[in-house]
């Protein structure tokens, strides 16, 4: 199997410093994992290649504009950040991109979902661009990137999760997740395996 090009794009789901760095909202439970799996460089790495191919790299942000947007409480999490709403204004430090990967985007897209398909005109964009195969990174791994993928999926796209661009606050929630996607996606892949299939 090989792909083209201008039919992939990558998601970068919730690189943000809110989500990937100690000061960030959910720095406690997400920093020290996501230091020590290397995901980040991982990331920067896979997201460089693919765009030197001409796949385009888009992020999703989760904020909070004034007013709460699309924000509904209706999960723990969602309550909770709704509490700190202040720290994911779009314009807030820790909304930011990680300023490893805030060069790499080719498009970012906010919104106040768990999955980056939600509540945002993503969808529309990647079918006016006739993108029909999407590569997930990001982190959570059962969190955004599992949400996002089975939606996506939804959707009609061919997701394909790169196993090792993406990672959780426990180890074994990640593999859990990934198995689970194995069975709900096109399957995942490496950021090797794909490359491979783009060149």
């Amino acid at each position: 199997m090989t792909l083209k090009p201008r039919r992939v794009a990558v998601l970068g789901l919730h690189w943000q410093v809110n989500v990937i760095k100690p000061e960030g909202f959910f720095g406690a439970m997400l920093a020290e994992p996501v230091a020590r799996s290397g995901v980040v460089d991982r990331a920067v790495a896979f997201h460089a290649a693919a765009r030197a191919i001409g796949v385009p790299v888009i992020f999703t942000r989760f904020t909070v504009p004034v007013g709460e947007g699309g924000l509904v409480r209706n999960t723990g999490f969602m309550t909770a950040v709704a509490g700190a709403q202040e720290s994911f204004r779009p314009d807030a430090p820790g909304a930011a991109l990680i300023p490893e990967l805030a060069e790499q985007a080719d498009h970012v897209v906010d919104n106040q979902k768990l999955s980056g398909l939600a509540g945002n005109d993503l969808p529309k964009w990647l079918a006016e661009h006739e993108i029909d195969t999407v590569f997930i990174t990001g982190v959570a791994t059962n969190l955004t990137v599992e949400q996002t993928a089975r939606h996506g999926t939804d959707l009609g796209l061919t997701v394909h999760p790169i196993s090792d661009c993406v990672t959780a606050a426990a180890e074994e929630a990640h593999v859990a997740s990934l198995a689970n996607l194995e069975m709900t996606t096109a399957g995942c892949l490496t950021a090797e395996e794909a490359l491979a299939l783009l060149t």
